[in-house]
C-alpha cells in the first residue's frame, strides 16, 4: 500500500522525504510552486539527489505533485490563460528532476463560457505542452463541480483526453471527496461507480487516490475535505475505498485537515486496513 500526504517544499525536498518516512508514509505529494501564487522555490540538485536516494531505500511509490491552484488552462482571460501555460511548462520542465513520478492539476473553470469551450481550452493547452520525451504523466484530477468548474462528470475528463495527442502521457487522480459531493456515490455504490470510470474512461487511466472524507452530503458540489471517518463518507465508506482490490497498487494522498500527528494517525488506520 502507498499512502502519504501533502508536504510543504519550504524545507527542500530531502526534509520532505525524511518527513514523509517519520510519518510511516511511503509516498507523498507537494506543491510545485506557491499554491496560491506562481512563484516557485529554486530546485537544488543535490538536494533532490538525496530525496530520491531515500525513497528507493524506503521503496516508495510514484509521487504526486500538484499545480498551484490560480492556474486555470481554460480561464476567459487571455492573460490568465497564458500565465497558467507559462506554469505549466516550467512546472514540467522542473518535473523531470524527479522523473517518472505524477504531476497532478485541477482541469479549470471556464467561468461562463460554457464546458465545451472550456475543454477545448485545456486539450488545446496539454497539446502545446506536452512532449514525447517528458517521463512525467499528467493527471487530471476529478473535481466537485463547484462554480464553472471542468471535471466533476467522468465524461468531461475523457472528453479532454480524447483531444490529447499524447495520450500516453495522461492519467486521471480521482478524489474521493470531490467525487462524492460531484454526486458519485462511492458509500453505497462503490462498485457501480468504478464501473462507471471503467466505461467512460478506462480503469488503466486511473493513476492516483486523493483520499479524503467529506464535510458535505453526496452532490452537494462544494468540495470540502474531512478527515477520514468524520465526513459523510463515513469510516467504512473511506475503508471500502481503501481496500478496494481494483485500486490497490495506486499512491494513495490524504489531503485532510491535519497537523503530523493527525496525519501519522490516518497513515497507520490505512495500513491496518490494507496490510492487517
Amino acid at each position: 500500500m502507498y499512502i502519504g500526504n501533502h508536504l510543504s517544499t519550504s524545507k527542500g525536498f530531502s526534509a520532505m522525504g525524511k518527513e514523509a518516512v517519520k510519518l510511516g508514509a511511503n509516498t507523498f505529494a507537494f506543491f510545485t510552486r506557491n499554491p496560491r501564487g506562481g512563484s516557485a522555490k529554486e530546485i537544488i540538485p543535490k538536494d533532490v539527489e538525496k530525496m530520491l536516494e531515500l525513497t528507493k531505500e524506503h521503496q516508495f511509490g510514484r509521487l504526486v505533485a500538484h499545480a498551484p491552484y490560480t492556474m486555470n488552462l481554460c480561464a476567459a482571460k487571455e492573460d490568465v490563460r497564458r500565465f497558467s501555460l507559462e506554469m505549466i511548462t516550467d512546472d514540467l520542465l522542473r518535473m523531470e528532476y524527479t522523473p517518472n513520478n505524477y504531476y497532478n492539476f485541477h482541469p479549470g473553470s471556464h467561468v461562463g463560457q460554457g464546458v465545451e469551450t472550456g475543454i477545448a481550452l485545456i486539450a488545446e493547452a496539454l497539446n502545446g505542452v506536452l512532449k514525447p520525451e517528458q517521463s512525467t504523466t499528467v493527471l487530471l484530477e476529478t473535481m466537485a463541480g463547484k462554480g464553472s468548474e471542468v471535471g466533476s462528470r467522468f465524461e468531461e475528463l475523457r472528453a479532454i483526453l480524447d483531444r490529447v495527442e499524447l495520450q500516453e502521457k495522461m492519467g486521471v487522480c480521482l478524489d474521493t471527496c470531490h467525487v462524492w459531493d460531484g454526486g458519485y456515490d462511492i458509500v453505497n455504490h462503490l462498485d457501480e461507480v468504478l464501473e462507471e470510470f471503467d466505461r467512460v474512461i478506462g480503469l488503466e487511466r486511473l493513476s492516483a487516490i486523493h483520499f479524503n472524507d467529506s464535510m458535505n452530503p453526496c452532490g452537494a458540489h462544494k468540495d470540502r475535505h474531512a478527515r477520514i471517518g468524520e465526513g459523510h463518507i463515513g469510516l467504512e465508506g473511506m475503508r471500502r475505498v481503501a481496500t478496494h482490490p481494483l485500486l490497490q497498487g495506486k499512491p494513495f494522498i490524504l489531503e485532510t485537515p491535519n497537523d503530523d500527528a493527525g496525519y501519522q494517525r490516518e497513515i497507520a488506520l490505512v495500513r491496518e486496513w490494507t496490510e492487517g
